[in-house]
């Protein structure tokens, strides 16, 4: 089981040649770290502290979270400490397998210190499965402190089977910075999906892309709001992209200011069906409908 929850939360091989650290039902399960990346468990609460070294190249680190157990929930504070001029990719992720009626939940708290001149790619991917509804539980709060000329790309996807997800971002961007945000949801059955955005743009020539895409089917809800607040000169835009299916629900709530003459800011936000004509031609290629579907939702969300 551990290795097909890998596999579904990580597109990456996970060995001793990488630091690494693999959390299954609250206890490390296996460790690994590299002359440039130590990985710590915290004394005062769950959860682990990474430091990466300054001018450390094109290394990984991967912190994937694993819960085979019913009637757990656990809550994790993971703080990245990337140094100066450091490139790095973090990939994260939670998978639940849950075979009875009681609760399964992760809620994680990741915290990012991101030095001077470093940048970072961080992959996250959330992953559910069970025989019975309403008792996967996944939700994460992401707190970005940006420094000077320094960037994060930041891909985030939530494949389906959780139940209810919960899921803010926080973000402070100093001068000459860069944060990069794509999202992709899809939420099933009578699924709740909650995400937040709350970008503050403090540094002249900061600037913020945020996207998000998501595709609710059968009796699935989702909210999306923004709030991004440009105090400096600054370039930010933010744009959510929904496909509605069957009873599913879908609300978007972007908010945008300006506190300086300087900021340029903009939004926009699209939810609709899938159109007709799209899914005749691909019936036309010999598809069934079901099939049509699928294929224009896959090529919707990559």
């Amino acid at each position: 089981m551990q290795n097909e929850l890998l596999g579904k939360i990580s597109d990456y091989k996970i060995d001793n040649s990488v630091a690494h650290n693999i959390r299954e039902n609250g206890e490390s399960v296996s460790r690994v770290e590299t002359e440039n990346i130590k990985i710590e468990t915290k004394k005062d609460k769950p959860g682990i502290n990474i430091y990466i070294k300054e001018n450390t190249k094109e290394e990984y680190v991967h912190i994937p979270v694993i819960i085979t157990k019913t009637n757990y929930k656990e809550t994790v504070y993971n703080d990245f400490y990337v140094g100066k001029n450091a490139d790095v990719t973090i990939v994260a992720g939670c998978g639940i397998h849950n075979e009875c009626e009681t609760e399964s939940a992760h809620n994680g708290i990741h915290t990012f210190h991101i030095e001077k001149g470093a940048n970072v790619k961080y992959i996250e991917k959330h992953y559910a499965d069970g025989l019975y509804d309403n008792n996967k539980f996944i939700n994460t709060d992401t707190i970005i402190n940006l420094e000077n000329n320094s960037s994060m790309i930041m891909e985030t996807s939530q494949i389906s089977g959780i139940d209810k997800a919960i899921r803010n971002t926080n973000a402070i961007l100093e001068n000459d910075t860069t944060l990069k945000i794509k999202e992709t949801l899809m939420s099933d059955n009578n699924e709740e999906i909650s995400t937040s955005f709350n970008i503050k743009m403090e540094g002249k020539n900061s600037s913020a892309d945020i996207s998000s895409k998501s595709v609710a089917r059968k009796n699935s809800t989702q909210k999306f709001a923004s709030n991004v607040e440009g105090n400096n000169k600054c370039f930010a835009h933010v744009s959510c992209d929904a496909i509605v299916m069957e009873n599913s629900k879908v609300s978007s709530i972007p908010a945008i200011i300006a506190n300086s003459k300087e900021a340029e800011i903009s939004h926009e936000a699209v939810i609709g069906k899938i159109a007709t004509d799209q899914i005749t031609k691909l019936m036309s290629l010999g598809l069934t409908e079901t099939e049509a579907e699928e294929k224009i939702l896959e090529g919707f969300l990559k």
